[in-house]
């Protein structure tokens, strides 16, 4: 099985984040083994790896984020067939499109 580098899909994130604003709430996006936080409760949107607690919690394989990424996967679809789950503040999930 090809591990997904994990990194990439940080520096993507990374990169949008810098040119949105803050999303005035914590994100994490969970890989499984993995996991992408996002802090944007401060000017700027900061992205790391660490693993916190957030205001909301994105569950997702790395394979489907990537297709999510790619526009391959509709978020509602892939909401809706369990592909996505979403614990927590959905209105900061719905922020995550304009990270991706």
């Amino acid at each position: 099985h090809n591990q997904m580098d994990i990194s990439a899909i940080v520096d993507g994130i990374k990169a949008k984040a810098a040119g949105v604003p803050a999303l005035g709430s914590t994100l994490k996006i969970d890989f499984g083994d993995e996991q992408v936080f996002v802090d944007g409760t401060g000017e700027a949107n900061e992205v790391s790896a660490s693993n916190e607690d957030a205001d909301c919690l994105i569950i997702v394989s790395p394979e489907n984020f990537m297709a999510l990424v790619k526009g391959e996967l509709n978020p509602m679809m892939a909401m809706m067939t369990g592909k996505v789950k979403i614990k927590g503040d959905m209105g900061v999930a719905m922020k995550l499109q304009s990270l991706i």
